[in-house]
């Protein structure tokens, strides 16, 4: 499976972005898809994720981040919101396919006025 992420920028703080995931076939709806991120100096940081339609967020982003699947486009979203500095980072997609994890090769999202 490949996949391409899309949609990274710079927007300034409160702005929106949406980033996309599109993978090469499709991937089963209990299979595990969502995003990390990492900082400059920082670990990689998971943001969201989902599968079978439960969704997680990291504690940092809920309320402001929605991540959505498109199975039909095999295409998988991180809506984002009130964007704030400290958002910052290279987003990777990923899809966990029993026994393997698939990666994107990350979009660059800058917040700054």
């Amino acid at each position: 499976v490949q996949l391409q992420a899309s949609g990274g920028g710079l927007v300034h703080p409160g702005g929106s972005l949406r980033l996309s995931c599109a993978a090469s076939r499709r991937i089963g709806s209990l299979d595990v898809m969502g995003w990390y991120r990492q900082a400059p100096g920082k670990q990689r940081e998971l943001v969201a994720s989902t599968n079978g339609g439960i969704k997680t967020y990291a504690h940092s982003v809920k309320g402001r981040f929605t991540i959505d699947r498109d199975n039909a486009k095999n295409t998988m979203y991180l809506q984002m919101n009130s964007l704030k500095p400290e958002d910052t980072a290279v987003y990777y997609c990923y899809a966990r396919i029993v026994p393997e994890t698939y990666w994107g090769q990350g979009t660059l999202v800058t917040v700054s006025s």
